[in-house]
């Protein structure tokens, strides 16, 4: 059986799972139709014309996994931001871990998405924010059926949250291949702070393909920074689709480091609803092998005097692919709009490659927008000029790689999370950089 009847199949036994009389329960429906409709996306769908998920859509993945694995902190203690005290959401194949997590009601929601979904006093939140501006895109969709279980973080008015919030999902491996589809919903109201870090992590070489779906709402005058690190193994794929809505002067972040991962689809969308909004997406890949990651980014700038700031970094080897696809879209309304956008690349085998397609849509005329991209080999002057200096010719190679992708990092606000990048960037250059990581 294909994956797209097996998961339509499947959709009729998740119904008797969950409360078919609870509002949502109309949007699922409605939700796995869209999926019937469109299927899978492939090659032919502009979006996805340079990456394939023919390679990652052969398994047979199970939808419901079967048993509950226990996992002990000490085993999986390295793949968190362990040197600060944090609130944890940890998810074991799909299913909440009561005994690694670290939730709270005391100010603020840091909990699950089944409780939102299902408990009353929740029931507005989801009525005014549950898959509001979410697309109505295959995959999307097909997460919105199966909406279930993931992170739900709400932060009232005039809240600075104390420490960061940490979102992770496991993958043990118990069975031979596993199809998970988290959904987070996240709101911050108006005048507050939050930090969060976002981890799939897979302790498997069983195959695992995440359809992750998040949800974000920063009101007025918020401050969201969010960090995905994406650091898996060559045998798992994650499409990661986040999404989120911004109103009057409100700052919204997203940083994402891509390190592992068979296939890597990064769906990034920003909606600009207010004037005197900030956005700012930041990324660094670095890859290997044959692993292939895609960056398909959008900043939607619908009212006047708004700024984004789109800045990515890629260092491919191997037979590695990227693929970054950029659109900035200024709407007639949008005057003294300030946009910038850049991809730039280093190709360090001639086996890599890079698909890059920075685009504007500009329908105002009062506006600053600039969009680039750089595809090369590293500077031979320079690398010349530092092994004259006594530098191996590998670590030049590893500080000139790391120089390039650091001004990524100089915006990341978390001490502790800044240098744990440091040091997997490290590791990936293969090369010990000589600073105090």
């Amino acid at each position: 059986m294909e994956l797209k009847e097996k998961l339509i199949s499947s959709f009729l036994a998740f119904e008797n799972r969950v409360d078919i009389d609870s509002p949502v329960h109309d949007v699922r429906s409605e939700a796995i139709k869209i999926f019937e409709t469109q299927g899978f996306p492939s090659k032919k769908d502009e979006a996805w014309k340079y990456t394939s998920l023919k390679s990652v859509l052969k398994h047979d993945y199970s939808v419901f996994p079967k048993s509950e694995n226990s996992i002990e902190y000490h085993d999986v203690k390295k793949y968190f931001i362990h040197d600060i005290d944090s609130y944890k959401i940890v998810f074991i194949d799909g299913r909440y871990s009561s005994h690694l997590s670290q939730t709270t009601h005391d100010g603020l929601d840091v909990c699950l998405m089944s409780a939102a979904l299902n408990k009353p006093k929740y029931q507005l939140i989801i009525k005014n924010y549950f898959n509001k501006i979410a697309p109505k895109d295959s995959l999307t969709s097909l997460n919105t059926a199966f909406s279930q279980e993931g992170a739900y973080i709400q932060i009232p008015k005039n809240k600075v949250v104390d420490k960061p919030i940490q979102i992770i999902h496991l993958s043990t491996g118990n069975e031979s291949a596993l199809m998970q589809q988290p959904r987070n919903l996240i709101v911050v109201n108006e005048n507050s702070h939050v930090q969060i870090i976002e981890r799939h992590q897979s302790l498997t070489e069983n195959p695992v393909l995440t359809n992750s779906v998040t949800e974000i709402f920063a009101n007025k005058r918020a401050i969201v920074d969010y960090y995905k690190v994406q650091n898996d193994n060559e045998h798992a794929s994650l499409i990661d689709n986040t999404f989120i809505n911004q109103k009057q002067e409100s700052h919204c972040s997203v940083h994402t480091f891509s390190f592992g991962g068979k296939l890597t689809r990064n769906n990034l969308n920003f909606y600009q609803n207010g004037e005197r909004i900030d956005s700012t997406l930041k990324g660094v890949t670095i890859i290997g092998n044959k692993q292939h990651v895609d960056h398909n980014t959008m900043v939607h700038h619908i009212e006047p005097n708004c700024e984004s700031h789109q800045d990515y970094k890629g260092i491919f080897d191997d037979g590695s692919t990227g693929v970054f696809n950029g659109k900035v879209l200024v709407n007639k309304e949008a005057q003294k709009t300030n946009a910038f956008q850049a991809n730039n690349n280093i190709l360090v085998s001639d086996k890599a490659s890079i698909n890059t397609k920075p685009q504007l849509e500009i329908f105002a005329d009062d506006v600053k927008c600039s969009h680039g991209c750089t595809i090369g080999q590293l500077d031979e002057s320079a690398l010349f000029y530092m092994r004259s200096r006594g530098i191996p010719e590998k670590e030049a190679k590893a500080l000139l790689m790391y120089a390039f992708s650091n001004n990524v990092l100089s915006s990341v606000k978390i001490p502790e999370l800044k240098q744990r990048i440091n040091r997997i960037i490290a590791t990936k250059l293969g090369v010990n950089i000589g600073f105090d990581l």
